[in-house]
């Protein structure tokens, strides 16, 4: 990147938040991230401690048209933390959505028929 870049440089990603909050405004709020770094991208993110995320992540994936086929999936922080990701277009610009979900530890597992999930 030459040089600072403009807010008007932005824009696109922030006429995308417009038109989400407008379109969308009984979808459970998603932390929100415009960047510099990456000036044609909105990026939204759900995680646990606000909402069900994942349940989430699925009104706002339908709502925005990404495809169940594009969603990645993986865990991280050495397994104790699940991740979907999924990217479409909205409002002219690429939409990044994330979900994190605390991965269950064995020992807060439910247990069917005495033996742990």
């Amino acid at each position: 990147m030459t040089g600072a870049r403009t807010l008007d440089e932005l824009a696109g990603p922030l006429r995308a938040l417009r038109l989400v909050a407008c379109d969308f405004p009984h979808l459970p709020a998603p932390n929100v991230d415009v960047t510099p770094l990456y000036p044609k991208v909105l990026r939204l993110s759900l995680h646990e401690t606000t909402c069900d995320s994942f349940a989430a992540f699925e009104q706002w994936r339908h709502a925005l048209a990404i495809e169940p086929g594009v969603v990645d999936f993986h865990v991280q922080c050495n397994g104790r933390t699940s991740v979907l990701v999924g990217h479409g277009a909205y409002g002219g610009v690429d939409i990044e959505l994330t979900a994190y979900a605390t991965v269950p530890s064995v020992d807060t597992a439910p247990v069917v028929l005495g033996v742990p999930a």
